[in-house]
């Protein structure tokens, strides 16, 4: 017999309520006690430390920068506004400078000009600004095309589940087509909402401690310029053919976003050294990273999107293939005009979350840092009253997560009362 229900949302909440049982409820509000507990220890154990004065873990502000005890740590300015990404944005790095290749279409007066229009575009662009629209010419248009038409079936048959399902979101509102170059402004207002990320302009490459201190605030920088039609497949320097068919559809995603700006995050304040470390975790997840879902392998890595060939090779030679290791990625090397000599396979962003996390703890900067989304702004953790602070905030939060468990709870246990009764 069918149901009655008094509306329409009971209707529909018993419908998607139908897979979830009392254990996993059961379940579910047991780890919350956990972490709950977990916190509360947490707390105690960092307060009585800030209270034991000097040598604490945790120094006062006045002593953070002069602190004896900080391990030979030297301050390095990160901006802590989201406004302030404006002052390093325009910090572009030569390609030669960095990779010794040439660079298709330079010797091209051309495209020199073309790119001399976006490079104007980029620099002149304040953040939170619209991203001004680009009327692509025809030429660049025909790039895209056979790049995107090329790679469909590749990623059909590779790439894991979350790309697959996002990018037939990014055709549906953001203009995602073979004859259509999407905006930046369009994309980066889609991504707002599914993820919180959004886009900014940038003019070519960004160091690792620029283009990083960006996601930690979920700002992409993203190139608008095209790569030179004489060779379509290949490019030394990133462009918006390999940010929108690599980067955008897993920047949509909410466990792959939090990851992204998880690095970021832990590179503000971090050494050089600590800084090419997350630089070579970037590259070998988000550029070049694999995943196994449901036993099979998968790619999820923006530079695999981008590139027919290194993404066939990477799928096809599994002997090249890694489990996560995030010792042995923070010292491979990272290769721009050769294949990669090893892939790594990610069970899931959250274990990769987990040892990101884990590392940070070991760097040798003496505070932390965390990102407060309703000022823009990342805000560092370094005292008693900042751990108070956070406490409160994390314990607000957290209440209002069992407050919608509990309310879970009585609405099935209320809905399938009815539900027997019928």
């Amino acid at each position: 017999m069918q149901s009655n229900y008094t509306n329409i949302s009971e209707k529909i909440f018993f419908q998607s309520m139908n897979k979830m049982d009392q254990s996993y409820l059961i379940e579910t509000l047991s780890e919350a006690a956990d972490i709950v507990k977990e916190i509360t220890n947490a707390k105690g154990a960092t307060i009585a430390a800030s209270n034991q004065g000097k040598g604490s873990m945790l120094p006062s502000s006045a002593e953070l920068w002069n602190n004896e005890n900080n391990n030979g740590y030297e301050y390095v300015w990160f901006p802590s506004k989201i406004s302030e990404l404006d002052k390093v944005a325009d910090r572009i790095i030569e390609v030669e400078d960095v990779i010794e290749d040439d660079r298709p279409g330079y010797t091209y007066p051309e495209y020199q000009k073309r790119r001399a229009m976006f490079t104007k575009i980029a620099l002149n662009y304040k953040q939170g600004n619209p991203i001004p629209l680009i009327d692509y010419l025809d030429t660049e248009i025909a790039t895209w095309r056979i790049v995107y038409t090329t790679l469909q079936n590749l990623y059909e048959k590779y790439a894991c589940k979350e790309y697959l399902t996002n990018f037939q979101l990014l055709i549906k509102y953001c203009g995602y087509s073979p004859d259509n170059i999407p905006q930046l402004q369009h994309i980066s207002q889609f991504l707002r909402e599914r993820s919180g990320f959004t886009l900014r302009p940038v003019a070519g490459y960004m160091s690792p401690r620029d283009f990083l201190s960006g996601l930690a605030f979920r700002v992409f920088n993203c190139t608008q310029y095209i790569r030179h039609p004489s060779k379509p497949f290949y490019t030394v320097e990133p462009d918006c053919i390999h940010e929108l068919l690599g980067h955008m559809p897993l920047l949509a995603d909410r466990s792959f976003a939090e990851f992204s700006q998880e690095i970021g995050l832990a590179s503000m304040g971090a050494s050089d050294e600590e800084v090419q470390k997350l630089a070579n975790l970037y590259f070998f997840t988000v550029e070049f990273g694999l995943c196994r879902q449901n036993g099979i392998i998968k790619a999820y890595g923006a530079g695999l999107f981008g590139s027919a060939k290194e993404f066939e090779h990477a799928m096809t030679t599994p002997e090249r293939h890694r489990e996560f290791d995030l010792e042995q990625i923070m010292e491979m090397e990272c290769k721009v005009t050769s294949y990669q000599d090893f892939y790594y396979i990610t069970n899931s962003f959250t274990e990769a979350i987990k040892k990101l996390r884990d590392f940070a703890t070991g760097m040798k900067r003496p505070f932390s840092v965390r990102y407060d989304p309703y000022t823009q702004s990342v805000l560092t953790v370094r005292n008693k009253q900042d751990i108070e602070t956070y406490a409160k905030e994390l314990k607000s939060n957290f209440d209002n997560f069992m407050s919608c468990l509990r309310n879970i709870d009585m609405a099935t246990k209320s809905i399938n009362n009815q539900h027997d009764d019928k």
